[in-house]
């Protein structure tokens, strides 16, 4: 098993601490946390390892998970590759991409593994679905929250948005041509709803709408592509594929059948997948285990970390 250490006892990390406690990839050694009380009350309640440093965590284990605020993301990752440790490190990957791709040369350099992580590509729904998702040309998305002041620090971009622009990057296989963006601060000091239009140099376009200040949750894509329709919903972890072929010369009563203009027939069909059960988290954290054992590649690597860091900045910087 994998020496893990997490650093940062926040919300999320101390799902991250419970999670690898549980699983029999990993050994969980510790945590750090800057916050002495919070520290001091997690090991009450949960009984793990406090360390008293950041520096005597790293070196007790193998694997350092970084689930501390972003602006720290950089100096703890840097800290933990130059003593030859793993990372797995929580999104946006850091600050800025020059951070990133500072990380991603010391990662190479020291021969570690690095994962970012984009939990929403271990999301069951499109995990069922992201094979049939085959070049797709008009994409849209929808990530609307409830207000929650935890997240605020940042834009709505950083926080929500870039979510659904890993998720786009990894299914559009193509480099962004241009993007137009406007965003809205209305309780925060940085936006809390935003929209992005992003046009890729083959011709697909994504429409990307992020809020943190809505009176529902909805977290839907919707991928039109030939012949195709593919709605994938994240929140409530469904999905639904309606594709059309050529129609039977001689359709049956209950065939769904369309005629274009051009008097072409097309047959309407159903090809919703099976969705296993699964915990996004922990299945992001022990397919990194695997990615280490194996010496294969992490499924969301540091590259795509820093790329979707990268285009979440130039949707920022159009506001």
């Amino acid at each position: 098993m994998l020496k893990v250490g997490v650093l940062g006892a926040g919300h999320l990390g101390k799902i991250h601490l419970r999670l690898l406690n549980q699983s029999h990839k990993y050994d969980l050694v510790g945590f750090y946390d800057a916050d002495a009380e919070n520290a001091e009350r997690v090991v009450k309640e949960f009984g793990y390892t406090y360390f008293d440093s950041i520096d005597e965590l790293i070196d007790a284990v193998d694997v350092v998970d970084i689930v501390t605020p972003t602006l720290s993301h950089y100096d703890c990752a840097k800290q933990a590759i130059k003593k030859g440790k793993h990372i797995f490190i929580e999104k946006p990957i850091t600050n800025t991409v020059e951070e990133a791709e500072t990380i991603r040369t010391l990662v190479a350099e020291h021969g570690v593994k690095g994962q970012v992580g984009h939990v929403e590509r271990f999301n069951p729904a499109f995990i069922g679905v992201k094979n049939q998702i085959v070049n797709p040309m008009f994409i849209e998305c929808h990530r609307l929250a409830e207000f929650n002041p935890r997240g605020t620090d940042v834009p709505v971009v950083l926080d929500l948005m870039i979510h659904d622009i890993d998720i786009i990057l990894s299914v559009v296989q193509s480099p962004v041509k241009h993007i137009s963006a406007s965003g809205v601060s209305v309780v925060s000091e940085t936006p809390d709803i935003a929209n992005a239009r992003i046009e890729f140099k083959n011709g697909c376009v994504a429409n990307l709408t992020a809020s943190r200040i809505s009176l529902k949750n909805m977290r839907k894509t919707r991928f039109f592509q030939k012949d195709a329709y593919i709605s994938v919903d994240f929140l409530e972890k469904k999905c639904e594929v309606v594709k059309m072929k050529d129609a039977p010369e001689n359709p049956g009563d209950f065939d769904m059948i369309l005629q274009n203009a051009e008097g072409i027939k097309k047959q309407i069909y159903f090809d919703n997948p099976d969705i296993a059960n699964n915990n996004a988290i922990l299945d992001e954290l022990e397919t990194f285990a695997d990615a280490i054992n194996n010496n294969t590649k992490p499924i969301v690597t540091l590259h795509d970390g820093t790329e979707a860091l990268r285009v979440a900045n130039m949707i920022i910087n159009q506001f």
